[in-house]
């Protein structure tokens, strides 16, 4: 762990990317205490102001404040992020353990069915699913976790063909240790760097594709508030109101740019051939 902290700090770029990504969760976790009001409080009277001193983002079309709502979106889209790569990370190991280590006929099916998944683009694939299930936060968190988990399944089986082929694996199965012991105890916690990256880059491509489908109205509904929501009100007011839409933009390049940036720092420090 000292080893880990001393290279992050180190690694300037990856540094910058972890003091962001705290940023974004401490706004998250303590929305109600940091926003000013609450993000469905109106100011009819104050309906499209600029930034100033009472509203410094300025307000929308029904006077809310706008500060206000990307601090909430942070939660909304911390909360997507985790539970959406959460069900597509553990999918994907379970998968990914069992076709690894069985092969066969059990990894044929597995990765065929992967493949599937595959062949879609990822916003195509959390549409479609969306659309059949319908659009609310929980089923918008599920559609993102199977959307990601063929990916998480294909870095796991990876690492376990690879890690298989060890001499102590070989010497467990030599002396009879059970399958379940020997994924669980002596393989997982080898394959656990690139899955661990892997996690950390997802989180921003669940945040992005959340904020594409709240945009496209497939995610979450209004009035809650979501930064694909609010960029999805602002595009009527954008020309003579700029900052409804700037605001919330800024806020999904800046929360990406700092988890890439931190996935990337994360897979040079846990990477064995880069250290």
């Amino acid at each position: 762990m000292k080893s880990f902290w001393k290279r992050l700090k180190n690694d300037k770029v990856g540094l910058i990317g972890c003091i962001g990504v705290l940023l974004v969760v401490i706004f998250g976790l303590l929305a109600p205490a940091i926003a000013p009001y609450r993000p469905e409080q109106m100011f009819t009277e104050h309906t499209m102001q600029s930034p100033n001193g009472k509203f410094i983002f300025g307000t929308d079309e029904f006077g809310r404040d706008i500060f206000t709502r990307i601090v909430y979106g942070a939660k909304v889209s911390l909360q997507v992020g985790l539970i959406a790569v959460g069900i597509g990370a553990i999918g994907g190991l379970v998968f990914g353990l069992i076709a690894g280590y069985f092969q066969g006929i059990v990894d044929q099916v597995i990765m065929r069915v992967m493949d599937v998944l595959f062949a879609f683009p990822d916003i195509l694939l959390a549409l479609t699913i969306v659309a059949v299930l319908g659009p609310s936060l929980t089923n918008t968190m599920i559609a993102i976790g199977i959307v990601f988990m063929p990916v998480f399944t294909r870095i796991v089986r990876g690492s376990v063909i690879s890690v298989k082929e060890n001499e102590y694996i070989t010497n467990a199965v030599a002396i009879g240790v059970s399958p379940f012991t020997i994924i669980f105890r002596h393989i997982t916690p080898n394959i656990m760097a690139p899955f661990i990256v892997q996690v950390t880059l997802g989180l921003s491509g669940a945040i992005l594709t959340e904020a594409a489908l709240s945009f496209l109205g497939l995610g979450v509904q209004p009035p809650n508030p979501s930064w694909g929501v609010m960029l999805n009100a602002s595009r009527t007011y954008m020309e003579f109101a700029p900052w409804t839409i700037l605001f919330p933009a800024g806020a999904i390049v800046f929360t990406i740019f700092c988890f890439n940036l931190f996935g990337d720092s994360l897979r040079d420090i846990l990477d064995p051939q880069l250290k």
